[in-house]
Parts: structure tokens; sequence; C-alpha cells
């Protein structure tokens, strides 16, 4: 692929096919050309609203082809699209529009109860920088030179600006907030290659061809679903948009579009699977997919690949994401137990976590990565961005992680979600491994909790299947045969839902400042 921009690529498969469906959503359907069309326009009137190259765009919506097009849109300008989840709060949507600067903003015609030109008001008194709102929707509100309605934005006639000229290895093409599950969410500045790159490399992987149909169910506004979005638009497949994920849903537009690829957090295919329609369904359409974003059992691997041949992925929002992933052709052991070998010009090592000096397979330490996948670095964070790299130049992850003789990785859990209880280092992904295979367990978080004597206890959360009736002890007793008798856990406590983020990732903080207040309390 000769070119790593954006808004280059997408033009190709236009001219390739401009009658193919591009994106759908319910009764909505855009083919490759009515998208440019539309991508063109709104980045004519962004450009009439000054924005420019290095600009940045936020856009806060639901999964829907107004979002996609936006990226389109900024792309095509050289600018750079901000996407935040519609689900923030007020105070997290306030920091992250001011500190990416952002100038422009397109938005539902409501965000929750707030009626977007009224929060917009609010906004522009406190962010100097934010100048404009596009709303999507919005049939009956009063808009003024500063607020425009999207379709009115698309549907006038402008000249089209050309694709800017850029370098697809230095131009940011967008910056994503994380989750913010340590601290405050940091802005990662991703180029044109971190993204567009790294998305034709997992293409490869999966085998894409430009025929697929690809279920975009994944929230937009994460790097996942960047990531499923472009890879979808660079190989010239179908998306078929959900704004929010629904099993029964998901299902329904499985059968309904012949659905060929099927990407997820792996809640959203054990709630896929769950479903009490599941078994009836004909879901023979669909290929393969991306399961990646949280830890997967193997056990829920295999049950995945009989209706679904997943591939196994890691990666973060600061490798853009893909850093190893599984294929079809890798030895079942491989496939099952571990997170794949690295996509091709990525390197991964595992650094010591006492000496900080690197080294090779099968000793434990933190997964380090260097590649055309990486970051730029942290927007407005320079020594955030410098802590986050080894003097030879590899993206420290946080991840603990063990390298085979192939180079496939096994990711052992996050070193700061290590426990350690009476001098013993407790790695919480082993043990939730080990109680997720319980008949009467559907999730397990395992965290620390202070104690004054071992330092830490182990407690297990545990979300327990609808209608199983199970105890601690016999989780306990459970764990007790199966792990060392130190990682057998000290607490189990057990929740209805876990809080998550919007990337389908635990709050592991949360979850412990809830059981450290339940025994404070006692």
């Amino acid at each position: 692929m000769a070119t790593y921009h954006l808004a280059n690529l997408f033009a190709e498969r236009v001219r390739e096919h401009p009658e193919r469906d591009c994106l759908l959503l319910g009764a909505r359907r855009l083919t490759y050309g009515e998208v440019e069309k539309q991508a063109s326009s709104l980045a004519a009137a962004f450009r009439e609203f000054g924005i420019e190259h290095g600009d940045r765009v936020a856009v806060e919506l639901l999964n829907s082809p107004e979002w996609v097009i936006t990226l389109l849109a900024t792309a095509r300008l050289g600018a750079i699209l901000v996407p935040i989840d519609p689900s923030v709060s007020y105070h997290e949507l306030k920091y992250q529009l001011r500190h990416a600067e952002s100038s422009l903003m397109v938005v539902a015609e409501s965000v929750g109860d707030v009626e977007s030109l009224e929060l917009f008001d609010e906004l522009m008194t406190e962010l100097p920088d934010l100048q404009y709102l596009v709303a999507v929707g919005g049939e009956d509100l009063w808009y003024d030179d500063r607020a425009f309605r999207f379709r009115d934005v698309v549907g006038s006639h402008r000249d089209e600006p050309p694709i800017a000229e850029i370098d697809p290895g230095t131009a940011p093409l967008a910056i994503l907030y994380t989750s913010g599950t340590m601290g405050k969410p940091k802005g990662v500045v991703l180029t044109h290659e971190n993204l567009v790159h790294t998305a034709a490399l997992t293409a490869d992987a999966l085998q894409m061809g430009d025929e697929e149909v690809v279920l975009g169910a994944v929230p937009l506004a994460t790097v996942f679903g960047t990531h499923v979005t472009i890879t979808a638009l660079i190989k010239g497949a179908t998306l078929v948009l959900q704004e929010r994920f629904k099993a029964s849903e998901a299902l329904d537009l499985i059968e309904q579009h012949g659905i060929t690829i099927c990407h997820g957090v792996p809640t959203m295919f054990q709630l896929l699977m769950r479903d009490p329609s599941f078994e009836s369904r004909d879901l023979s359409s669909v290929r393969t997919g991306i399961i990646a974003g949280s830890p997967v059992s193997p056990e829920m691997v295999q049950r995945t690949r009989r209706w679904n041949d997943v591939q196994v992925a890691y990666g973060l929002t600061e490798t853009g994401p893909t850093v190893t992933i599984t294929r079809f052709d890798d030895a079942v052991d491989l496939r099952d137990n571990t997170v794949g070998r690295p996509l091709p010009g990525v390197e991964i090592k595992v650094l010591d976590i006492t000496s900080g000096t690197l080294h090779g397979p099968e000793a434990v330490g933190e997964l380090v990565v260097k590649g055309p996948n990486v970051m730029a670095g942290y927007y407005r964070m320079p020594s955030e961005t410098a802590r986050s790299f080894t003097p030879e130049g590899f993206f420290r992850t946080g991840d603990l992680a063990v390298l085979d003789e192939h180079g496939a990785a096994t990711i052992i859990g996050r070193h700061k979600d290590m426990i350690i209880r009476g001098g013993y280092n407790i790695f919480p992904r082993e043990l939730e491994d080990v109680l997720r295979t319980h008949p009467a367990v559907e999730d397990a978080c395992v965290v620390g909790v202070p104690n004054e004597i071992l330092g830490e206890l182990v407690c297990a959360c545990v979300v327990p299947v609808e209608g199983a009736i199970v105890t601690g002890d016999e989780l306990k007793e459970f764990s007790g045969e199966r792990v060392a008798d130190y990682k057998v856990p000290d607490l189990v406590r057990f929740f209805d839902t876990f809080p998550m983020t919007g990337s389908g990732q635990v709050k592991r903080r949360e979850l412990t400042q809830v059981v450290g207040l339940e025994l404070s309390a006692t």
C-alpha cells in the first residue's frame, strides 16, 4: 500500500466501486459515492469555518454514518478528529474539549437531557477555542451563525476542497482519549500511518476481501471502534452500524445483512451467546472477526470459534491499536492460549521489572513495543510521553507478558494490578480465568485490598450467572483445587454488574474502592 493517507485510500475505493454499499444503519443505506460526496461537502463547510491542517474537530455521536463522514472530512483537510464517548459526564466532556483545544464540535441534537445548543452556549463561555457546532438531527432547533444542522451542511453545494497533502507518518489523524481508569485521561496522538497502516496489516491477518460485510457494533469513539471503521473503509467493505450494542439486535443484523466479519470485546461475544435466541439463529455467513479489548479465556475463545473463527488480538490506544494477533494457520495451542504474534514491522520485547533491562522469551516482564503502530505521543504531555518510552525507544505498555519461542505473547495482567500478598506476587488474570470456568460464574475480577499483616488480601469480585446459586466458600474451594494456596481468594464479593469503561474494561480502581469501603465499614 503506497500511502497511508486515509482520504486518499478511501478515494481509491470510491473510484473502484462508487455504487457499492458503504454504510448501513437501520433503513439508511449510503454507497461509497454518496459517502464521499457528503464527506467532501462537510470538509468544504469546515474549511469555510476556518478549519485547517492540524485543527481539532471533536465528534460526540453514537455509532452513525455522520460519525464516519466526519472522520473522512477531517482526514481530507488534514485536520484531527477528537472522538468523545457520548456517555462521558459534562466535566469529562469539558476537560477533553479544553485539553484538545477543539475548534468545532459535531454532536447529536441532545446530549442526555440537554439540548446541544444549550450545551454549546454553556461551553463557549469557558472554552475560547470552541467556535462552531454542527448538530445531527435537531429539526426544530434554532440555529445561528455559529451553530449548524449537519444535514444542511452536507446538502449545500460548495467547491470540494482537494485532499490535503500530508506526511502520513507524522500528520495526526486522531487524538483518542484513554479510559482514565488510572487518573486523568490522556490524549493519544495517532497519525494516519499509526491507524491506517495498522488497519491494513490487521485486515491482512483476517484475510479480508473487498466484499466483506462488517458489523460495526463496537463504540466508534474507542480506538477499537475507530480501527474497525478504518479497516472496513480501506478494504472497500460494507460497514453495518449499530448505534449501541444490544445482543438480540446484533444477531438480527447478522442474519439480515449476511455479516461476514463480527468484531467485539469478550463481553459482547458473551452476551451474544447468552441470548435466548442464539441457538436458533442462522450465523453461517460469519467468517471471522477480532476479539480483543480485555482478557479472554481459552474456553471463551473455543466457544466463540464454533460459529465465528475469531482471531485474538492485543493492543492499546497508544498502539493504534493492534500489536499482536493470532492467525488462521497458527497451531491450536497458540490460537487458544496466546494473543498471537506481532504484526509485520512491529517489534515486541519484555522488560525486567526490577532491572529495567530488555530480555527475550520465556521470562515474565513488562511488554514493550516498537513499530509504525506506536503513537506520536500524548497531546500536550511531553513529560508523560518521555516516561512512557524506554531509552531504546520502546513504548511501555504497563502489561505483564511472557513471549514464547515463536514470538507469541501471553498477557499475564497489568503491572499496576499485581497483588503482593505475604511477599508473593499474584497476577489477577490467572485467578480470573480459573473463576470464569465455574459454571455459576458469568464474570470475575480479582483485586487487592490493603491489609496490615499480609500487605494485601485477594478479593474475588464475581458476577454470577443469572439464576445461579453459589457461595463464596464454594468458589474458594473451587479455586483451591486449581491454584496455589496463596492465590486462593481471601474474600469473595458478588455484584450484579461491574463498572465498565467505554472500551469494555472493568474499572478495577472503582471495584477496589467499593470493597475497601465495605471492609472499613465492618
